[in-house]
């Protein structure tokens, strides 16, 4: 399990959720997360330069995806659970292959990509977060990111299209 950085004062976390960036990182990502005190990369990551850039604004968490091969892509994991705060956040590629019950396992959140289809939907107590393909556009999809602000048992998701 990841550890919360704790870089925010208080119990307020700010948390930059990104995914299948497929080696393209957009100067609008930088704008989206000034002040993120952490952010989730949900796979499809493309390049290892992709992390380390976005090491320069935050502490950076990220699973594995289909597409990411190499030796560099097989030291992330395929699933990661982190905590912020009071919250625990479970992250995942493809949310068709989760293996958990998020709600049994104790989960608030379910970071997932793939489907380039972005997505903020409460299911069973667990805010299930896709925030779409921030890489080169596919198809008529939006090309965005999202941010989640969490404070004390609270989330809430939002969706930052570019």
């Amino acid at each position: 399990m990841a550890v919360d950085p704790g870089v925010r004062g208080g119990n307020k976390k700010l948390i930059g959720l990104i995914s299948d960036t497929h080696g393209l990182l957009r100067p609008e990502v930088f704008t989206a997360f000034i002040g993120v005190d952490l952010i989730l990369h949900a796979g499809d990551i493309g390049t290892p330069e992709i992390l380390e850039r976005l090491r320069s604004l935050a502490p950076v968490i990220a699973v594995r995806g289909n597409t990411d091969t190499g030796d560099w892509a097989n030291a992330i994991p395929e699933s990661e659970v982190t905590q912020a705060g009071s919250v625990y956040i479970y992250m995942l590629h493809d949310l068709n292959d989760v293996a958990v019950s998020p709600p049994a396992a104790g989960f608030q959140v379910v970071v997932s990509g793939h489907s380039h289809q972005p997505l903020i939907e409460q299911r069973e107590g667990v805010l299930f977060v896709n925030p779409g393909s921030a890489g080169p556009r596919r198809f008529r999809l939006p090309v965005s990111v999202a941010r989640l602000t969490i404070e004390g048992p609270a989330t809430i998701a939002e969706l930052i299209e570019f």
